[in-house]
């Protein structure tokens, strides 16, 4: 690692022991990006690393609300504004019990990156709380999330801070988010994304990261003479992207054999019925397990890790962090896979991530390949400031054409700076150079 680089880390390391989300993902970026500074010493003459390490705000507060039974809950509330050099800041909310600063942070310092290969105007940000919406009436869900917005609207716009959803938040929330945020502010503008489409929503949201994290992973493959068509996939999760990869990778040909929630994963050899997972997570709010009593044929196990024991040509964890392990990597390689892309947020353990890439695996980073959601918010909020709404068909057109121009931005950085394949590295060099170029040119701010 060069000197400056690993004197940053040594200091950040330092100032925040106690967060190893944020320390994970500072080092993985960090070593990364480490041949950048031997090209370019002026970043460290300008100090850039010192500043891009460190969010430029962060604002903890507490929500409080009432739950059915007239008690009074007290939770905390996030929002980490980390880098704006080239847009307003961006980045969801995320509702679950294992949110706290580290977890904000990691996630923030990630989208910075994520939103610098869009190529759309947006910088990086992340939000949320300890608040779990699970086993919630709607009334409770309601009463928090009107707390959490009667903070947090101080503190965002649609020119400042663009907000949208991430785990624990769909389009309920949201709608609860925004009606908070128009009562107290007297503005109609598009403030948050992911909203309904009678309020401001874009078509194809939804959609938009797991149908992105599958064209990136086409263009992956492609790249190196392969493609999904006649693959057996395993993706983890159940929740928003995993359901969205799933539609794209059977239409492009693929088989999902194995999808996955919290408590176990479920096997279905003749194919993933979508439908059924459909109508479990997205109508009932269900468990997996309930799709083995409901489909012939398919087998429920516990233990949602054990699912990368599920024999795959294509791996696509889109669950959560570090779901992905080195003892599930090696269970993966050992079973002759080729291809993995991360459609959550830094799913796979640094010790996994080099495992595969030791064993010739394809590997697609979150930042890059699960960039689809964040690059049609942007895409939504073009759409307000226009006052306009584009087709399903156009938006969707839109979003294979970023995908496809960050597989070839994240290919192109990893054989310039002697990583060739190496998608890691291509994906933290393409992304903090546009962001670095906008911090030198607006001065040490």
């Amino acid at each position: 690692m060069n000197a400056y680089v690993q004197k940053v880390y040594d200091g950040l390391k330092a100032r925040n022991a106690h967060e190893s989300e944020f320390l994970q993902a500072a080092y993985e970026i960090l070593s990364s990006i480490s041949p950048v500074f031997d090209k370019h010493p002026e970043y460290e003459r300008a100090g850039l690393l010192d500043r891009f390490v460190e969010p430029e705000r962060t604002v903890l507060f507490r929500v409080p609300w009432v739950d059915d039974k007239g008690q009074v809950q007290v939770n905390r509330g996030y929002r980490v504004q980390f880098n704006s050099a080239i847009g307003p800041y961006k980045g969801g909310l995320r509702l679950h019990p294992s949110v706290n600063l580290s977890v904000i942070k990691f996630l923030g310092f990630e989208q910075i990156l994520k939103n610098s290969l869009t190529g759309l105007p947006i910088g990086g940000g992340k939000g949320g709380s300890d608040f779990d919406p699970k086993g919630k009436s709607d009334n409770e869900v309601m009463r928090f999330c009107q707390s959490f917005m009667t903070e947090l609207y101080r503190h965002i716009g649609k020119d400042v801070d663009v907000p949208a959803g991430d785990i624990g938040v769909g389009a309920r929330e949201i709608g609860y988010l925004y009606g908070q945020y128009k009562r107290i502010t007297g503005l109609y503008e598009g403030v948050l994304t992911g909203k309904g489409l009678t309020y401001g929503g874009s078509l194809a949201r939804k959609e938009a990261t797991g149908f992105g994290l599958c064209y990136f992973l086409n263009a992956m493959l492609k790249r190196n003479g392969k493609s999904v068509e006649g693959k057996r996939v395993v993706i983890s999760g159940s929740g928003n992207v995993a359901i969205y990869a799933c539609q794209k990778v059977t239409e492009m040909g693929g088989k999902v054999v194995a999808m996955s929630d919290s408590n176990g994963y479920i096997v279905d050899e003749n194919g993933i019925n979508l439908d059924v997972v459909k109508q479990i997570k997205e109508v009932e709010r269900g468990r997996i397990r309930e799709y083995a009593a409901r489909v012939p044929g398919s087998v429920y196990c516990e233990g949602c890790r054990q699912i990368w024991t599920v024999k795959c040509d294509i791996a696509l964890p889109c669950a959560t962090q570090n779901e992905l392990d080195l003892e599930g990597a090696k269970a993966l390689v050992a079973n002759g896979v080729i291809a993995v892309a991360e459609g959550a947020n830094m799913p796979s353990t640094l010790d996994a991530t080099g495992y595969l890439q030791e064993n010739n695996v394809l590997f697609g980073p979150a930042k890059a390949a699960n960039a689809g959601g964040v690059a049609t918010s942007a895409l939504e909020m073009s759409q307000n400031s226009q006052r306009l709404s584009w087709t399903f068909e156009e938006v969707d057109a839109k979003l294979k054409g970023i995908m496809e121009n960050i597989f070839a931005s994240v290919d192109a950085a990893s054989t310039e700076y002697g990583s060739e394949g190496n998608y890691v590295v291509g994906a933290n060099i393409a992304g903090f150079l546009k962001v670095a170029d906008a911090m030198m040119a607006q001065g040490a701010v």
